[in-house]
Protein backbone atom coordinates (compact mmCIF):
# COMPACT_ATOMS: atom_id res chain seq x y z
CA UNK A 1 0.00 0.00 0.00
CA UNK A 2 0.98 3.31 -0.81
CA UNK A 3 2.05 5.98 1.57
CA UNK A 4 -1.22 9.03 1.57
CA UNK A 5 0.66 12.62 1.79
CA UNK A 6 -0.21 14.50 4.84
CA UNK A 7 1.61 17.83 4.49
CA UNK A 8 -0.21 20.86 4.32
CA UNK A 9 0.90 24.83 3.33
CA UNK A 10 -0.26 27.35 5.81
CA UNK A 11 1.40 30.71 4.33
CA UNK A 12 4.95 30.13 4.72
CA UNK A 13 4.67 26.76 7.04
CA UNK A 14 5.01 23.37 5.83
CA UNK A 15 3.06 21.17 8.34
CA UNK A 16 3.01 17.50 8.64
CA UNK A 17 1.48 15.54 11.59
CA UNK A 18 1.73 12.22 13.11
CA UNK A 19 0.16 10.74 16.19
CA UNK A 20 1.69 7.64 18.73
CA UNK A 21 -0.09 5.90 21.10
CA UNK A 22 2.61 6.69 23.78
CA UNK A 23 3.35 9.17 26.48
CA UNK A 24 4.95 12.68 25.42
CA UNK A 25 8.33 11.79 27.43
CA UNK A 26 8.69 8.37 25.00
CA UNK A 27 8.07 10.54 21.85
CA UNK A 28 10.16 13.37 22.89
CA UNK A 29 12.91 10.81 23.81
CA UNK A 30 12.50 9.37 19.96
CA UNK A 31 12.86 12.74 18.14
CA UNK A 32 15.93 14.06 20.80
CA UNK A 33 18.16 11.71 21.50
CA UNK A 34 20.72 10.45 19.31
CA UNK A 35 20.10 6.71 19.98
CA UNK A 36 17.13 7.49 18.86
CA UNK A 37 17.21 9.47 16.09
CA UNK A 38 19.83 7.13 14.33
CA UNK A 39 16.89 4.98 13.97
CA UNK A 40 15.02 7.19 11.60
CA UNK A 41 16.68 10.56 10.67
CA UNK A 42 20.35 9.96 11.84
CA UNK A 43 23.02 10.11 14.84
CA UNK A 44 23.74 13.55 15.77
CA UNK A 45 26.87 15.22 17.93
CA UNK A 46 28.29 17.66 20.04
CA UNK A 47 26.43 20.30 22.98
CA UNK A 48 22.86 19.58 22.62
CA UNK A 49 21.75 23.41 24.05
CA UNK A 50 19.96 26.44 22.38
CA UNK A 51 22.43 28.80 21.05
CA UNK A 52 24.79 25.70 19.98
CA UNK A 53 25.40 23.86 16.54
CA UNK A 54 25.31 20.01 16.16
CA UNK A 55 26.71 17.98 13.84
CA UNK A 56 23.54 15.62 12.31
CA UNK A 57 23.86 13.05 10.31
CA UNK A 58 21.54 12.44 7.76
CA UNK A 59 21.87 8.53 7.75
CA UNK A 60 19.41 7.38 5.11
CA UNK A 61 20.79 9.93 2.70
CA UNK A 62 22.85 9.02 -0.30
CA UNK A 63 26.47 8.94 1.17
CA UNK A 64 24.97 9.33 4.94
CA UNK A 65 26.66 13.45 4.86
CA UNK A 66 27.03 14.97 7.95
CA UNK A 67 25.77 18.79 8.43
CA UNK A 68 25.77 21.43 11.10
CA UNK A 69 22.54 22.10 12.79
CA UNK A 70 21.62 24.85 15.54
CA UNK A 71 19.47 24.15 18.32
CA UNK A 72 17.56 27.37 18.14
CA UNK A 73 14.67 26.54 20.77
CA UNK A 74 14.48 23.33 23.15
CA UNK A 75 11.70 23.21 25.96
CA UNK A 76 11.46 19.17 27.13
CA UNK A 77 9.27 17.70 26.30
CA UNK A 78 7.30 19.84 23.96
CA UNK A 79 9.32 22.08 21.55
CA UNK A 80 12.14 21.71 19.59
CA UNK A 81 13.33 24.37 16.96
CA UNK A 82 16.46 23.64 14.57
CA UNK A 83 17.90 25.56 11.68
CA UNK A 84 20.42 25.00 8.79
CA UNK A 85 22.36 26.41 5.66
CA UNK A 86 23.22 23.59 3.26
CA UNK A 87 23.30 23.49 -0.26
CA UNK A 88 19.85 23.46 -0.74
CA UNK A 89 18.63 26.08 0.89
CA UNK A 90 17.80 27.38 4.37
CA UNK A 91 16.04 25.12 7.25
CA UNK A 92 14.41 26.58 9.82
CA UNK A 93 12.46 23.67 11.94
CA UNK A 94 9.63 23.37 14.31
CA UNK A 95 8.54 20.36 16.08
CA UNK A 96 5.82 20.64 18.54
CA UNK A 97 4.81 17.67 21.07
CA UNK A 98 1.27 17.79 23.02
CA UNK A 99 0.11 14.91 25.07
CA UNK A 100 -3.93 13.82 25.78
CA UNK A 101 -4.58 10.88 27.40
CA UNK A 102 -1.53 9.15 26.61
CA UNK A 103 -1.56 9.88 22.86
CA UNK A 104 0.76 11.96 21.79
CA UNK A 105 0.87 14.07 18.65
CA UNK A 106 4.31 15.81 16.77
CA UNK A 107 3.83 18.61 14.48
CA UNK A 108 6.35 18.93 12.76
CA UNK A 109 6.73 22.62 11.01
CA UNK A 110 9.36 23.78 8.53
CA UNK A 111 8.94 27.62 7.65
CA UNK A 112 9.77 27.92 4.32
CA UNK A 113 11.62 30.71 2.12
CA UNK A 114 10.13 29.74 -0.96
CA UNK A 115 7.54 27.66 -2.49
CA UNK A 116 9.68 26.37 -5.36
CA UNK A 117 11.15 23.33 -4.20
CA UNK A 118 7.41 22.25 -1.96
CA UNK A 119 7.44 19.23 -4.71
CA UNK A 120 10.56 17.70 -3.18
CA UNK A 121 10.54 18.82 0.32
CA UNK A 122 7.13 17.95 1.21
CA UNK A 123 8.15 13.67 0.10
CA UNK A 124 10.81 14.36 1.94
CA UNK A 125 9.47 15.29 5.60
CA UNK A 126 6.81 12.55 4.92
CA UNK A 127 9.38 9.80 4.04
CA UNK A 128 11.45 10.68 7.27
CA UNK A 129 8.44 10.95 9.53
CA UNK A 130 7.40 7.59 8.17
CA UNK A 131 10.46 6.28 9.00
CA UNK A 132 10.14 7.29 12.47
CA UNK A 133 6.82 5.54 12.77
CA UNK A 134 8.63 2.90 11.34
CA UNK A 135 11.24 2.76 14.26
CA UNK A 136 8.95 3.03 16.52
CA UNK A 137 7.05 0.36 15.60
CA UNK A 138 10.21 -1.74 15.30
CA UNK A 139 9.64 -1.73 11.70
CA UNK A 140 12.26 -1.42 8.60
CA UNK A 141 12.47 2.49 7.45
CA UNK A 142 10.07 2.78 4.53
CA UNK A 143 11.12 2.85 0.61
CA UNK A 144 12.07 6.36 -0.63
CA UNK A 145 10.88 5.35 -4.27
CA UNK A 146 7.48 4.85 -2.82
CA UNK A 147 7.66 8.92 -1.48
CA UNK A 148 9.06 10.68 -4.60
CA UNK A 149 7.54 10.96 -7.27
CA UNK A 150 4.37 9.90 -6.35
CA UNK A 151 3.73 12.40 -3.68
CA UNK A 152 5.05 15.64 -5.78
CA UNK A 153 2.10 16.31 -7.27
CA UNK A 154 0.32 16.75 -3.53
CA UNK A 155 3.00 19.05 -2.73
CA UNK A 156 3.11 21.52 -5.71
CA UNK A 157 -0.61 21.80 -6.04
CA UNK A 158 -0.24 23.70 -2.69
CA UNK A 159 1.77 26.34 -4.00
Amino acid sequence: MSPTPTGRLFGDALVLTRTFQAPIDDVWASVTESEHTARWFGPWQGDAAPGHTIKVQMALEEGKPWMDMTIDACEPPRRLALSAVDDYGAWHLDLTLSESDGVTELRFTQHLTGTESLGEVGPGWEFYLDALVAARDGRPAPDFGDYFPAMKEHFDAQR
